[in-house]
């Protein structure tokens, strides 16, 4: 009843269930140290460090894992669900602004 439930919630507010290991992995790909995530996210470094620390599924409240997702989104990270779960840098250039300090894309060195 509760996996029932979280999965339905999951879905009701358009988010894939991520895992921990997806988490940190999506935090590596971008450079950023779990400091600053929590700073973009506005939450606190310990909830950072807890969520990524999950083997499965994060189980925290859907609204904190949801402004740490977003913001990982932002920047460029797409989160993998199904049988094989995972993240990977989408094709489109983010904005420069959701990029993390010190990084300008290729078309903004241009200008």
């Amino acid at each position: 009843m509760l996996i029932l439930l979280r999965l339905c919630v999951g879905a009701w507010y358009g988010l894939g269930l991520i895992t921990g290991r997806q988490l940190k992995a999506a935090r590596a790909m971008l450079g950023i140290e779990q400091a600053e995530l929590a700073k973009r996210a506005r939450v606190a470094r310990g909830t950072v460090r807890r969520m990524e620390s999950f083997e499965g599924e994060i189980g925290s409240r859907t609204s904190t894992l949801s402004q740490v997702q977003a913001v990982l989104e932002r920047a460029g990270i797409e989160f993998l669900g199904g049988d094989q779960p995972g993240v990977r840098l989408r094709a489109v250039q983010p904005k420069a602004e959701s990029l993390p300090r010190g990084q300008i894309t290729a078309d903004r060195r241009r200008k």
